[in-house]
């Protein structure tokens, strides 16, 4: 059996980003030696998630209205969690809507996509490092 963990760091300019992390995962998948086995993809903060969808702006322009009309991130005083002093209430329904963690089957020495499948880390209160663990293993 072998195994990988690394972890990756991001910072995003803005509050809120879906940067698309599937190459870097590839190039560890690549690096582990791994033939078949899983990956592991996971946010290791509760205002981030990591999810697979389709890498299509005008899908990610949809995803950020979406998930501002469920959880808006104003009025601030409106959440309970707020009054911690913390202005990130938000965020936290936004990771707990689209999810902390992916795991895709390696396949061949490869991530075994369907189609247009594509791997995401979601940003809900950026500008600050975050971490995403990255946990490969298998034969």
């Amino acid at each position: 059996m072998k195994s990988l963990t690394e972890y990756m760091t991001f910072k995003t300019k803005s509050r809120r980003a879906f940067v698309n992390i599937t190459s870097d995962v590839e190039k560890l998948v690549l690096k582990s030696g791994v033939k078949e086995g899983l990956c592991l993809v996971n946010a290791m903060h509760i205002t981030a998630s990591v999810f697979i969808n389709d890498n299509e702006n005008g899908l990610h322009y949809d995803f950020e209205k979406w998930l501002e009309e469920l959880a808006p991130h104003e009025p601030i005083d409106h959440y309970h969690h707020n009054n911690t002093g913390e202005d990130n209430a938000d965020a936290h329904l936004k990771r707990q809507v689209m999810g902390r963690e992916v795991v895709v089957a390696i396949t061949d020495g490869q991530l075994d996509f369907g189609p247009w499948e594509t791997i995401f880390y979601g940003e809900f209160d950026g500008r600050r490092n975050k971490r995403v663990l990255v946990k490969i293993i298998g034969e």
